[in-house]
């Protein structure tokens, strides 16, 4: 059966992690209790986030990414060729900088056929049980080529590197698909730098435009070939830890190639904010290609958007995107890390209901 995700109301994965969890997460990382026993915990909260989302309204459902600590480095240390590691200092975000942990490339570049991700994908799926669309989301194969992830030793350049990511995350869609996944999202970060103005690529060994159609090349690449009953989105996600961001701008450099090219379902793009800028980069869009999230709502802070204001922000969208090609969601998830944003659990299910509410008002 094909699915009609991205949904009119949609979210983009993460949900806060329960003190209970953060505990059981903690205590295994000591010694204190078994892997089985965590994962039991984990299940539980699982269960029961599942519950709360089908109960706000919500055709999708994810698994809140309980079974990790980060949105991204849990997935691509367990791909063969790269391995977690604690530099010296985190990502710069405003305000603050992030607990320090990455991944870097130590080998050849492979999918791992027995990554955990595809158990929890299985167990999650039977969790959900027919009663909604389960959600799997994965970073993006472009959160590898920031520079200091690459070992030049393994791969003397960005294209031979590529095509090994390519491969990778290729087998990684067969692999999920497999499992069950018909409805997968690939989060993007690298792609809110490439359309940040304050960051200077052209002075580095390759140019933001090269980047950009890099960028491309890898994701179309990992698409060719994907079942046609597999829903495959993207979300560029602009940063999202403890309530703060890393990268500001428009999408107006990406958006020629990428908005216009990339084979994807559909873009989730953040649009709560200032720093987001306009609509204008949607002109890009192909009429009756992919579906545009419009992430209008925060999950940054509590406070419930106006709901007038938001029917007007779609609205002033369909300049751009006809109106059933459009959909609403928060701009980001609730935890895209286990630290979790500065909004209480009830904030994060009064902001997901709000969705709901707001969409079906505006689609039906």
């Amino acid at each position: 059966m094909t699915i009609k995700a991205p949904f009119h109301a949609d979210h983009v994965g993460s949900l806060l992690r329960p003190e209970r969890l953060k505990k059981a997460r903690r205590d295994y990382k000591e010694g204190k209790i078994s892997l089985v026993e965590r994962r039991e915990v984990e299940t539980e909260e699982i269960n029961r986030i599942v519950n709360r989302q089908i109960e706000a309204g919500l055709e999708v459902v994810t698994d809140g990414e309980f079974r990790r600590d980060w949105w991204h480095i849990d997935f691509l240390e367990n791909l063969n060729g790269f391995e977690g590691y604690v530099p010296d200092h985190g990502y710069a975000f405003e305000g603050v900088e992030t607990e320090p942990y990455n991944v870097r490339n130590v080998g050849k570049i492979s999918f791992n056929p027995d990554h955990p991700f595809i158990k929890d994908f299985k167990e999650f799926h039977a969790i959900v049980d027919g009663r909604a669309t389960a959600k799997q989301t994965i970073p993006s194969p472009n959160q590898l080529f920031h520079a200091d992830i690459i070992n030049h030793d393994i791969y003397p350049d960005y294209e031979s590197y590529a095509k090994d990511i390519i491969q990778a995350y290729r087998d990684a869609v067969q692999a999920f698909y497999q499992a069950g996944v018909r409805y997968l999202q690939i989060d993007d970060v690298y792609l809110a730098a490439l359309s940040s103005p304050d960051i200077d690529f052209d002075s580095g060994p390759y140019s933001r435009d090269y980047l950009i159609d890099l960028a491309l090349r890898v994701v179309n690449g990992v698409l060719e070939g994907k079942p046609d009953d597999l829903t495959i989105t993207t979300h560029i996600c602009r940063g999202n830890y403890q309530s703060t961001y890393a990268f500001g701008g428009s999408y107006g450099l990406i958006a020629p190639t990428l908005f216009a090219k990339e084979k994807v379902n559909g873009f989730f793009l953040e649009y709560d904010d200032d720093r987001s800028g306009d609509f204008e980069p949607l002109q890009h869009i192909p009429n009756g290609g992919p579906h545009v999230v419009l992430g209008l709502i925060t999950s940054k802070r509590a406070e419930l958007e106006d709901k007038d204001l938001i029917k007007k922000r779609i609205k002033e969208a369909t300049e751009y995107v006809p109106l059933d090609q459009l959909c609403l969601s928060p701009q980001c998830g609730f935890a895209s890390t286990h630290h979790g944003n500065l909004v209480t659990e009830e904030d994060q299910w009064n902001k997901l209901k709000h969705v709901v509410e707001i969409a079906k008002e505006v689609w039906g």
